[in-house]
């Protein structure tokens, strides 16, 4: 199974994306939450092509991914977990939950420092909201994640299948959350309990920074209960809310290569969360 693992987790992730890809594109058409403001294409064209570019640069720098560097990591017998004979059900549920409290975490801080905010701007300067924005990240902040990631697989010493597990869910949650489709309300209040719906995590890409940092999670919902960090709803309603940053509202101007140089010549605008700003919080 370890062998298995070793030579095929690429191709299971990619198979997983590709089917809850094509699961939630087909949701959007068929039960739309919001109408598109901007046409399909002009969009998808700058998210997939920063999809592809972070691919190469992730494959590049880091050949053998997450799941080939908790195989090196299980094999120095390193971290929390290494040692202790754990059921594999246990150990993997708790590596699981251990990553992406680290992810929450990562989030948060990537809204709380100013440099790390520039690249994280690339993903909240999409003007519309569906499955393709949960995929939308700068290059670098993709870099920086995976160093954060690799860290935490070292320190809790996280087996290859909760790493290939979690690469499973982080990535098909992301594009579930960032889903421009109707859930019924009072499923969705249920479903907010055991994982980010699109609603829950749409208040976090609205242009006030009050609303913006705010639901930060991508997979389990609890951190932001927890964490004080939780807004149920945005202030607007869903259908009355504009999504995006307030310095970023020309949509001819955000292509492929504007996002790729945003954090270093875009304005930072008022969302930084240690940024001080004025009353209501809304920025400029």
């Amino acid at each position: 199974m370890t062998g298995w693992l070793a030579d095929h987790e690429a191709v299971v992730r990619m198979a997983f994306f590709g089917a809850i890809f094509a699961a939630v594109a087909l949701a959007e058409i068929a039960f739309p939450r919001r109408p598109r403001t901007i046409s399909r294409r002009r969009r998808w064209t700058a998210n997939i092509g920063i999809v592809l570019i972070d691919t190469m640069v992730l494959r590049l720098l880091f050949p053998a991914g997450a799941v080939g560097i908790a195989f090196w990591v299980q094999q120095q017998g390193w971290g929390l977990l290494a040692g202790v004979p754990w059921p594999a059900g246990m150990e993997i549920l708790l590596a699981v939950v251990f990553l992406d409290f680290i992810i929450y975490l990562q989030h948060v801080m990537f809204h709380a420092v100013p440099t790390l905010w520039r690249l994280h701007m690339v993903h909240h300067a999409d003007l519309d909201y569906d499955l393709t924005t949960g995929t939308r990240f700068h290059p670098i902040e993709i870099l920086v994640s995976m160093g954060i990631k690799v860290s935490a697989i070292i320190v809790i010493g996280a087996p290859p299948a909760a790493v290939l597990v979690f690469e499973i869910l982080l990535n098909g949650t992301a594009m579930f959350n960032h889903g421009n489709f109707f859930i019924p309300l009072k499923i969705d209040r249920l479903l907010r309990w055991l994982v980010v719906t699109p609603d829950m995590h749409r208040v976090h890409h609205s242009v006030f920074p009050n609303e913006t940092n705010s639901n930060y999670g991508f997979n389990l919902p609890w951190w932001d209960r927890l964490m004080g960090t939780y807004k149920p709803q945005p202030r607007l309603g869903h259908d009355g809310m504009t999504i995006g940053l307030h310095q970023f509202r020309d949509p001819h101007a955000l292509t492929l290569g504007v996002l790729l140089l945003l954090p270093f010549v875009g304005k930072q605008g008022a969302y930084a969360i240690n940024r001080k700003r004025g009353g209501d919080g809304e920025g400029t």
